[in-house]
């Protein structure tokens, strides 16, 4: 059975993530593609979703506009897989920080957990850094550009990976957050981790 991931394709980093899917794909030895996501039709058979970085502001007035916004509640409460990245990990989460309400950026509510828009600052707008993340046997060298992070987890969200005592990845079964950008690397293993989930 082909396996066919979405990557919601409405603003931010979406053909890096689309390369990095046919790669994993290949890696795996699974049948599949990667497809962009920006009307509901486009959800059809998608069995896993990647939310991409970007302006989180903005992607959520464009779900909200283009009718994808409930339909991936519902479908994350059906057990779909799905990958927040940076700005997709701000989506994610339950609360949000004094710049999402600013902003009033609705935000999808699915992760327990409340995210910091700018954690890392504006001086230090981009970054790497190598993370020990639960499940991976050596680290990842993850990508920063003006990150988000995640302040505090509860419920069924678990944490997988902190950067100077600041989470950047969560897990919430079928929902896995980061605060960076791992469509920028070589490494796979985190797009293999969301597709083992399907």
């Amino acid at each position: 059975m082909a396996v066919k991931v979405g990557i919601v394709a409405i603003q931010g980093a979406v053909s890096e993530h689309v390369d990095t899917v046919e790669r994993t794909l290949e890696s795996l030895g699974l049948k599949g593609s990667a497809v962009q996501v920006r009307r509901p039709p486009d959800l059809e058979g998608v069995q896993a979703l990647i939310l991409p970085g970007g302006e989180s502001t903005t992607i959520a007035k464009l779900l909200v506009k283009f009718g994808l916004f409930d339909k991936i509640i519902t479908r994350a409460h059906e057990g779909m897989p799905i990958m927040g990245t940076c700005a997709g990990t701000i989506l994610l989460a339950k609360e949000g920080d004094d710049q999402v309400s600013k902003t009033q950026t609705q935000l999808l509510g699915l992760m327990d957990m409340s995210v910091d828009r700018n954690a890392f600052g504006r001086q230090r707008e981009s970054f790497e850094a190598d993370l020990t993340i639960e499940g991976l046997k050596t680290p990842f060298h993850a990508v920063f550009i003006r990150a988000p992070a995640i302040t505090r987890v509860w419920g069924k969200c678990k944490v997988l990976s902190k950067f100077e005592d600041k989470i950047v990845v969560a897990r919430q079964d079928n929902l896995l957050a980061l605060a960076f950008h791992p469509e920028l690397t070589k490494d796979v293993r985190l797009h293999s981790l969301l597709l083992q989930m399907i």
